[in-house]
């Protein structure tokens, strides 16, 4: 089956408000929302891996040319917004499947248990 890379990023969607700035509750269901997505995509047998990253702030680039010290740096990065913030990884039967969980994922709610919205980037993962 193929596989697919589901990606979020700092993105808010419908909503301009950090994380750092919505109720407990609010933070609580956003969170409880994935891991019973989560849970549900790993039953049937469609999660192979996720993952939430740090913040942007602590990555590093890293450049290398095999023989020397890699020259590591705090930066230039995109716009905050544009930074990745965690993946999924999806094993299912097709393209309109893993379209089907970015929309589900998506729809993560926010401030007053609205969805957010928040755009999902979906790219399938190369053949060997």
């Amino acid at each position: 089956m193929p596989r697919y890379l589901l990606t979020v990023d700092y993105n808010g969607g419908d909503v301009e408000s950090p994380m750092a700035e919505w109720a407990p509750e609010e933070v609580t269901a956003h969170l409880n929302y994935y891991r019973a997505l989560n849970t549900e995509l790993a039953e049937r047998g469609e999660l192979v891996g996720m993952e939430a990253l740090t913040g942007p702030e602590v990555a590093k680039v890293v450049v290398g040319d095999g023989v020397t010290a890699p020259v590591v740096t705090d930066g230039p990065f995109a716009e905050f917004k544009e930074m990745l913030a965690g993946f999924q990884i999806a094993d299912v039967e097709s393209e309109e499947r893993a379209i089907e969980i970015a929309a589900r994922v998506s729809a993560v709610p926010g401030p007053g248990g609205i969805p957010l919205r928040q755009p999902i980037g979906v790219r399938r993962v190369m053949d060997a």
